[in-house]
Formats: structure tokens, C-alpha cells, sequence
């Protein structure tokens, strides 16, 4: 696969190109709040094909659609069931997608044969003005190839998409660092696939309810069981490293590294302990910070590739909160490898 790429300023003519691609069946790479993302058509089956052979990913893992006001639903839902509007209300636009009953509208090829389809309403102006400039629900998973950790700048589309997509839009760097929170409203009762900057304890609070949570946020996904949402897969968001995460005080940490020395292990750690461990080191963020920790992650990851790392130990974040989404990506990233100190 060859395709020249163009990587543009995300302003006016930017926009205006990414329309026409779009609206011709192609595929685009763009910014979102959350992290970049590789854009088609939703209704247009052979465009979203396109996505998967981009990225080399699973057709058996859904993909997410975008619009811009809750007047594109019809079509692309066949309901617009009441949690969800509640959590419209509160959350849209953001990084919230909310699984509602398919709609007639969507190709095949976004819904990985599931009877749902996930829609989010994104709040990044690039992703606004591009809806509006091309009249187009699109469906949008991460700009990286299958596997690898999400990219949050132009740079990183580039490094894994050119050659793959005729246009990448620069918007700078993203916002939020992690992909939106996934809930469905499919079912007796809500339920979350995906954590994300909006929490569980944001859901609860919206919906007046309690909100349950997929065993597959933490824990590996049962042989044979469906993913129901992006992001649910065994090995995912990873570096080549093979990371191990260690969950315990800082203290426990260097003494593990000091004991495993042999290995010439490297580790991602928080802010302002590097230094002090005396191997290499990347800081992805402050201690208990949920979301100075996901803004950096997926850029830490890579950065664990570009210094060469092959072993590679974790400090472990906390499980709630933000902190959740961060843990979630970084168990993936790690398949499943969890010691505790």
C-alpha cells in the first residue's frame, strides 16, 4: 500500500480539502480532543473498509461515528433512547460515545456485526467545521496502526499513516491524550465499555443511577466474548517494549528495578522520579493525576520505541477516577503483566 500524503494546517483550505475526500469516499486523519483519528464516511461502506485496511485492524472491532449536532441521529440510530439524552445534555460535545440501537444508515462495516453503534459528538472546532464543511457523519477510530499506542500529535499520524491516507490535518496536540469514554444505554441497565476523562462518577451523576462496569475495562476479555466497544482487546495501545506494570510504593519500585538489574530494564514512571532510579526513564505524568498522566501516556509510550527500550517496568497508576482510563491503556499496553510489590 502507497498513497501520497499531504499533512496541512487544519485551517479553512485544510478543511475544505479534507471535505472533498470525504465526500469522494476517501479517508482523512484529524485531530480530536481526544487523540487523532482516521475519518470515512459512515454510510459509505467501501470508504469505511478503507479504515481497516489503513490501520490493519480487526474487522471485528467496531468503530465509533461522529457528528456534529444531535439532528444527524436519525438514520444512524434507530432510538434515542432517554439515558442517552441525558447524558447528551450533560456531556456533548465531549469526549463521551454513548452505544445506542443501529440505525439503517451505517455500513456494516462500522458495527463489526453487533446491533449497536457507538456515537459521539465531538467538541474539537477542526472536527465541527469538517462535519459542517461536508455534510458527513464519519466513522473514526485512532490514527495509528492496529495495536500501537494512539497518536496525540500530527507527527505520530505521520510516522505510522503516511503512505497509508491521502491527507492528514495538522491541529497540534490533543487535549485530553486518551480515546472518549464508551457507555451503552443498550440494555436493563447503562453500562461502561471504556473509561475515559468523563468518569464513571460523572455517568452516575447524569444519570441518577448507578452505572455498571464491564469486566473487560480491567481484567482480559473472556475467550470467544464479543468486544462490544473500541478498545477492549487483549494486547492494545503498545509500545515494542514488553511492559511490565509494578504496583506498589516508589520505594518497592527501585528496589525491583535494582533487583532486576541484569535485564538493563527501562522505566516509565511519574514525574520527578526518574532521576532518582538510575535507569532510563520516561515521566508520564504526576503521581495520582489522572489527567496530567493521560494528556502524556500515548506520547510516552512511543517515546519508549524511539529511546530503544526492550524491558520496560511501569509504575502503576490508581483505578479510579481519570485514573481508571489511564490504568485501562496501560494494562493493554502491558497484556495484562501486573506484579504486585
Amino acid at each position: 500500500m502507497s498513497i501520497e500524503t499531504i499533512c496541512c494546517a487544519a485551517d479553512e483550505a485544510g478543511i475544505a480539502r479534507a471535505a472533498a475526500l470525504l465526500q469522494q469516499g476517501e479517508i482523512v486523519a484529524l485531530p480530536t480532543e481526544t487523540v487523532y483519528g482516521i475519518a470515512a464516511d459512515a454510510r459509505n461502506g467501501a470508504a469505511v473498509a478503507k479504515i481497516f485496511e489503513a490501520k490493519g485492524r480487526p474487522q471485528d472491532n467496531p468503530l465509533i461515528v461522529h457528528i456534529a449536532s444531535v439532528e444527524m441521529l436519525p438514520g444512524l440510530v434507530s432510538e434515542f433512547p432517554e439515558r442517552a439524552r441525558l447524558l447528551a445534555a450533560a456531556f456533548w460535545p465531549g469526549p463521551l460515545t454513548i452505544i445506542m440501537p443501529r440505525g439503517p444508515e451505517v455500513a456494516a462495516e462500522c458495527c463489526a456485526g453487533l446491533d449497536t453503534v457507538g456515537i459521539r459528538m465531538p467538541s474539537h472546532p477542526v472536527v465541527q467545521r469538517l462535519i459542517a464543511a461536508s455534510g458527513i457523519a464519519f466513522a473514526a477510530p485512532s490514527a495509528n496502526l492496529s495495536g500501537k499506542p494512539s497518536p496525540t500529535n500530527a507527527q505520530d499520524v505521520w510516522n505510522d499513516m503516511q503512505g497509508r491516507l491521502p491527507l492528514i490535518l495538522d491541529g497540534g496536540e490533543c487535549q485530553v491524550g486518551v480515546e472518549s469514554t464508551v457507555v451503552s444505554v443498550v440494555g436493563e441497565k447503562p453500562t461502561l465499555f471504556r473509561p475515559g476523562h468523563i468518569t464513571l462518577e460523572d455517568l452516575e451523576r447524569a444519570l441518577g443511577e448507578e452505572v455498571e462496569v464491564s469486566g473487560a475495562i480491567l481484567e482480559r476479555l473472556a475467550e470467544g466474548e464479543v468486544a462490544r466497544s473500541p478498545g477492549m482487546k487483549y494486547k492494545h495501545y503498545a509500545p515494542k517494549a514488553d511492559i511490565t506494570l509494578l504496583n506498589g510504593s516508589f520505594d518497592q519500585f527501585k528496589a525491583y528495578l535494582e533487583a532486576h538489574a541484569a535485564e538493563h530494564p527501562a522505566c516509565l514512571c511519574f514525574t520527578g522520579e526518574g532521576e532518582k532510579l538510575g535507569v532510563p526513564y520516561i515521566e508520564y505524568g504526576r503521581e495520582g493525576d489522572g489527567e496530567d498522566q493521560a494528556k502524556h501516556l500515548f506520547r510516552c509510550l512511543r517515546a519508549l520505541d524511539e529511546q530503544g527500550d526492550r524491558v520496560v517496568y511501569a509504575r502503576c497508576p490508581q483505578k479510579d477516577g481519570l485514573s481508571m482510563a489511564v490504568y485501562n491503556r496501560l494494562i493493554r499496553a502491558a497484556a495484562f503483566r501486573v506484579i504486585d510489590l
